[in-house]
């Protein structure tokens, strides 16, 4: 019988959706970690008993086998539990991923697990509202539909603290346009405006960016002519309006007044494909 160092003991936490929707995949990713690792298979059927078994983890290093809003859920609990720091996740995508896809992980069954096996932790920035909500990939405004996420184009800025209004050279994809007279909103970078409520806009994008700081974009309304973005980066984006509501990941929130969005710089560590783009954690530093 083959052994395994303590390391190498997995907590598979197999989402329901995901044995309902595609069990093929569920029992080939199973087959590969196991294959691979000393494994506990853990088939919660709802979301307390998913927290339970995520919270007594021990040692184990928990392996998601879901969607999308499966890694969210997960985040959001270690979050608010104040164990995210020290508890690496990984990720066998099943159903709609194309939220961790976009953040590395390997599409298919097979790839992904080998990359639970053989791969990397690498840490990540997140988006932390003011109601203790967390945002992994990009958040819009208004909420765009989820096969078509908002996607800001970073700003580009060698200095962290670094904030800007520039023009776009190339126009990214366009988010879904909002019936005159448009949404009316205050967005606030780093306590400095970019937009205020007496010019109505189109579209918000926000996203955690490289070096600690948040790309946004702003797509003032416009008629006619099509109005140029706005970008700006900062630590903290404050958005205040009548009663809006945003997508965050794959959830839509609110409505609400106000809220505030700041970045924790390398929060959470994601278990991605060793290799150039991932980067060494503090252990494997020289």
């Amino acid at each position: 019988m083959a052994t395994f160092a303590t390391s190498d003991q997995l907590l598979v936490i197999v989402d329901p959706a995901a044995r309902q929707t595609d069990g093929e995949s569920v029992r080939i990713a199973k087959d590969v970690l196991s294959a691979g690792a000393a494994t506990k298979v853990c088939l919660p059927e709802g979301p307390e008993e998913f927290a339970r078994a995520l919270g007594r983890r021990g040692s184990r290093r928990p392996v998601l086998v879901g969607d999308d809003r499966t890694l969210v859920r997960a985040v959001t609990l270690l979050h608010r539990q104040r164990e995210l720091a020290g508890c690496a996740l990984a990720v066998v995508p099943v159903g709609d991923t194309a939220l961790a896809e976009s953040l590395g992980v390997p599409g298919g069954a097979v790839a992904a697990a080998r990359a639970v096996l053989d791969g990397a932790e690498r840490r990540l920035d997140l988006l932390v509202d003011d109601s203790d909500g967390v945002v992994l990939g990009a958040l819009g405004i208004p909420p765009a539909p989820v096969r078509e996420p908002a996607a800001p184009v970073p700003v580009s800025s060698g200095r962290p603290w670094y904030r800007s209004l520039v023009r776009l050279g190339a126009r990214p994809a366009r988010l879904p346009a909002v019936p005159s007279p448009g949404t009316r909103l205050r967005v606030e970078v780093d306590g400095e405006p970019v937009v205020d409520l007496d010019q109505p806009v189109e579209a918000v994008s926000v996203a955690p960016g490289p070096g600690g700081v948040a790309s946004v974009e702003v797509r003032p309304l416009s008629v006619g002519a099509e109005a140029t973005p706005l970008l700006a980066s900062g630590r903290t984006v404050t958005v205040t309006g009548a009663d809006f509501r945003y997508r965050a990941d794959a959830t839509v929130s609110g409505p609400v007044r106000r809220r505030t969005w700041r970045v924790m710089e390398g929060a959470w560590g994601l278990t991605l494909p060793a290799g150039p783009g991932t980067r060494p954690t503090p252990e494997d530093a020289p």
